[in-house]
């Protein structure tokens, strides 16, 4: 440094900074904002005032989300693509926890409203026409990823001139719950004598008996929605259909039918059918 450089104390630096005194020591020893000068004895740390516009970067990054390493490289990185993509995916997951928020927020909406008036799920037992589909299976890293499949099924459709004539849903193959990996197929309604190419496939669903939760408000309320089915079941004394494995027969799967849109409304307008057909 020379002798024309003011230099500010780690205290004044940290006033004008807004960044505590122990975060910029922790910064330091990281290698993100390095002192302009430590003295050899004492150890006081000074800063130069031209670090100031690093200091704010730095806060700006800490305050998105990025981590001490994490800000380090990008540091280096700016201007550079690899920079505005970490920004993109950092703002992607950050709007997946907003998502996340939301859903527990109107969870526990639910919970505080279970003993008024104000239910967004409601349990009946219903007759469920018969009806054709076409489907698409895969088995997908967790439940709440079955956009995959989706992502898959739509373009398919559209290749084989294939439409749909109502809303979808989803289908569990797995006789039982999954923390991960479960087997799932996505499917929408068509004419009956439609046909399909592999890996698309035409099923003929006959009338079911069901029991019914309706559900209104994000996909985290059809964990709800099952509990509200068990309930059901129990007090009306009713039989679920048997399930053996995951070739069991179309009509025993548990199923869901979303009659919204995700991608155009808000996750608390959402409307899902969340079916447990019966014996």
């Amino acid at each position: 440094m020379t002798g024309t450089v003011r230099l500010m104390s780690i205290g004044e630096f940290s006033s004008r900074s807004r960044l505590s005194v122990r975060m910029l020591r922790h910064y330091g020893e990281h290698g993100v904002l390095v002192p302009a000068e430590v003295d050899p004895t004492s150890g006081y740390r000074r800063y130069a005032e031209e670090q100031l516009a690093e200091a704010a970067h730095v806060r700006r990054l800490r305050d998105v989300g990025f981590t001490v390493s994490a800000i380090s490289v990008l540091l280096s990185a700016r201007g550079t693509e690899s920079y505005r993509q970490a920004l993109v995916l950092q703002r992607e997951s950050l709007g997946n926890e907003l998502r996340a928020a939301r859903e527990r927020l109107a969870l526990i909406d639910q919970l505080l409203d279970q003993e008024g008036s104000a239910m967004p799920i409601t349990v009946t037992a219903e007759v469920v026409p018969a009806r054709t589909i076409v489907a698409l299976r895969g088995v997908i890293p967790a439940y709440d990823q079955e956009g995959v499949l989706w992502g898959q099924l739509m373009p398919l459709l559209g290749q084989q001139g294939i439409a749909p004539i109502g809303p979808g849903g989803a289908l569990e193959h797995d006789p039982d719950y999954r923390e991960s990996d479960p087997d799932i197929s996505v499917w929408v309604p068509v004419p009956t004598g439609t046909s399909a190419t592999e890996p698309v496939e035409v099923h003929e669903v006959p009338e079911q008996r069901v029991v019914m939760a309706r559900v209104e408000g994000p996909y985290s309320l059809i964990t709800e929605a099952h509990a509200r089915i068990d309930e059901f079941v129990r007090d009306k004394r009713l039989t679920p259909a048997p399930r053996n494995g995951r070739d069991d027969p179309i009509e025993v799967l548990g199923s869901n039918r979303y009659l919204s849109d995700p991608t155009t409304i808000a996750p608390e307008d959402l409307v899902t059918e969340v079916c447990m057909p019966l014996a």
